[in-house]
């Protein structure tokens, strides 16, 4: 018998073959989209710009991150450090009087003319407290200069410990000349510079870097407005830290904001305006907390591992990492983390010390390694008794044969 296939029966067919040729040309695209390729950063005017995300310290977008620029008021950000750590070594308190002298009077110092102030005049009983927000709030120059001559008794000493810290905190591209970040020949610092100066205020001193997300203060009945912008915008937790401008630096803004789990800090050098350091500092955030997220992989406290313990009081051992362990990674992909390790000996002998390195955890993303760290004892293992040992070194022998 003959068989015909109508005109009607072909395009049926060829309908339902383009749907199954379309369904897996989709399914294809699904499964390739899990490659979770991430957007080039945004453009960013300014001369350099620096994204890292606070735990992990990774940096996601960089430019001229470790190029010199005049910090301008960011300088500030280094004189609230110091003082922080003044405070948390007791040496001053918060209730602290400054008596204020006239080095720190805007109208007896010329350089002060057309800046940010406190409006302190001499003779003014100003406390710390006070005196910090005039300067993380305000960016007021006096307060800067009063509170170095309170601490250590001019604005040269006080200088001097600003780039002593800088040294602790092993800044590349740091050096201060003033102690309020007026431009100055010789006083230069970069982006990626100032975003572990930002780590550190918020690690070191959370006490005081809490003021900067303070939005106004009002001192000698004149009221003031935070000058970081970004703390009013609705779309992001910003709760910090510092804007700076000179006619040699241009508009400078360091920002941190959080969501979830995650803190970013960016810093913006060189911008042609206030508007356009927000716009810039924005675009970095959003594009930062959009395509990438920061997960406590390990903890200091938690065994990462046991293993087995020759020639000791205890049979096993508690091994892993020295610090809290973060990974910033792309958003959803952690699915292609893997978590490896090697001993250094494969049969461990006490007597083993808390904190001794005794192998390397690798962690692999898509098979390839990204991060290597130190595994180390976390409590130590004495050594066992006479007969202990003499019975593992019997059990080792024929382990070894």
């Amino acid at each position: 018998m003959k068989y015909t296939i109508s005109s009607y029966y072909i395009s049926s067919l060829i309908i339902i073959i383009n749907i199954i040729f379309l369904y897996n040309t989709f399914s294809n695209i699904n499964n390739n989209s899990q490659i979770h390729i991430i957007p080039s950063v945004p453009n960013i005017n300014s001369k350099a710009y620096i994204l890292i995300d606070y735990y992990s310290g990774k940096i996601l977008a960089e430019k001229k991150a470790d190029q010199r620029h005049e910090p301008a008021s960011l300088t500030k950000m280094m004189t609230s450090y110091v003082i922080g750590q003044e405070i948390k070594s007791g040496k001053i308190s918060m209730n602290d009087i400054v008596t204020i002298n006239e080095n720190a009077w805007a109208t007896g110092n010329p350089i002060f003319k057309g800046s940010s102030l406190m409006f302190l005049t001499p003779g003014d009983h100003v406390s710390v407290s006070q005196l910090i927000r005039g300067i993380n709030l305000q960016s007021g120059n006096d307060a800067c200069v009063a509170m170095a001559e309170y601490i250590a008794g001019d604005e040269d000493n006080f200088v001097k410990l600003m780039n002593e810290y800088a040294r602790y905190l092993k800044l590349k591209n740091t050096h201060f000349i003033t102690v309020h970040g007026l431009d100055a020949i010789g006083q230069y610092s970069s982006a990626h510079d100032m975003a572990l100066i930002g780590k550190a205020l918020i690690h070191d001193i959370p006490e005081q870097y809490s003021i900067y997300k303070e939005k106004e203060f009002t001192f000698n009945k004149i009221k003031q407005l935070n000058r970081n912008n970004l703390l009013w915008d609705k779309s992001l937790n910003v709760d910090g830290i510092k804007t700076g401008n000179t006619n040699a630096a241009g508009y400078n803004l360091v920002a941190s904001a959080t969501k979830n789990n995650m803190r970013l800090i960016s810093v913006i050098l060189g911008s042609h305006s206030s508007k356009e350091r927000d716009i810039e500092s924005k675009k970095l955030l959003h594009w930062g907390f959009r395509f990438f997220e920061t997960i406590k992989l390990l903890k200091s406290d938690i065994e990462f591992i046991y293993k087995p313990v020759w020639f000791a009081n205890n049979n096993k051992v508690k091994l892993g990492i020295k610090n809290d362990l973060y990974l910033t990674i792309p958003r959803n992909y952690i699915k292609h983390l893997k978590i490896t390790y090697i001993l250094n000996n494969t049969k461990l002998q006490a007597p083993l010390e808390k904190n001794q390195i005794v192998g390397t955890i690798n962690i692999q993303l898509d098979g390839k390694i990204i991060e290597q760290h130190s595994l180390i004892v976390l409590t130590s293992v004495n050594e066992g008794g006479f007969f202990s040992k003499k019975l593992d070194s019997i059990k080792l022998f024929f382990n070894s044969n």
